[in-house]
């Protein structure tokens, strides 16, 4: 009800994570609300004018693998793009699916063309299927060898630490010195030392899967 407003206040885009387009899986991965809030939303911002649409669906292997091609078919009628993420090893990696395996699924429905940059400027790989108004994109921080040296993203924490990449454990605390009324050259320092940390390759390249010391719901998005 708000995308409207948030439009007028500045906002281009919204970035939506989806991971099933079932209702009873959807209760089940998210523990509560509603599919059809979800997609009534997704709807609400598209006539908004924020667009496109990304969604972000991490495919797990016994979980939603099945739906692969029904959020890849949402790309012919809609324009959106649609990501898909490798899942991060929080737990283990019995439920992991890697993204060449996505895209050979994918190919069933026809034959899928590199896309030009999209808008984001950020680590995802694009495709389009022929005659699709959206893309496909994939995500790939386990498989891909370029992956960490295109990355530009870092995390703030809900407890005010900037961790320079997802699947590393350092950190720099900014709440910290947020709470001692540090200045704003004193916070940019900090920024600028947590940009110049981030690693050239994470640890779990080469297959050396290993669980990452926080869950998701700790490090934020």
């Amino acid at each position: 009800k708000h995308a409207p407003e948030l439009k007028q206040a500045g906002l281009s885009r919204v970035n939506v994570s989806l991971d099933t387009l079932k209702p009873d899986k959807f209760r089940y991965i998210t523990r509560l609300g509603e599919l059809k809030t979800v997609l009534e939303d997704i709807e609400a911002a598209k006539e908004a004018g924020l667009h496109p649409v990304k969604i972000n669906t991490v495919v797990m292997r016994g979980i939603n693998d099945d739906e692969i091609l029904d959020f890849a078919k949402m790309t012919y009628k809609e324009e959106c793009h649609v990501r898909f993420i490798e899942l991060m090893p929080f737990k283990g990696a019995a439920e992991f699916v890697p993204s060449i395996e996505l895209r050979q699924h994918i190919s069933l429905l026809g034959k899928l063309e590199p896309c030009e940059s999209i808008t984001g400027n950020g680590p995802a790989t694009y495709y389009r299927l022929a005659g699709a108004k959206g893309a496909i994109g994939f995500i790939s921080p386990l498989t891909e060898t370029s992956f960490c040296s295109r990355c530009n993203r870092m995390r703030l924490t809900p407890d005010g630490k900037l961790r320079p990449c997802l699947l590393g454990e350092d950190e720099v605390d900014l709440k910290t010195p947020l709470r001692n009324n540090a200045s704003m050259e004193e916070l940019k320092s900090l920024i600028l030392k947590a940009v110049a940390s981030k690693p050239e390759h994470h640890h779990l390249e080469g297959g050396n899967i290993r669980v990452v010391n926080r869950k998701m719901s700790q490090i934020g998005g």
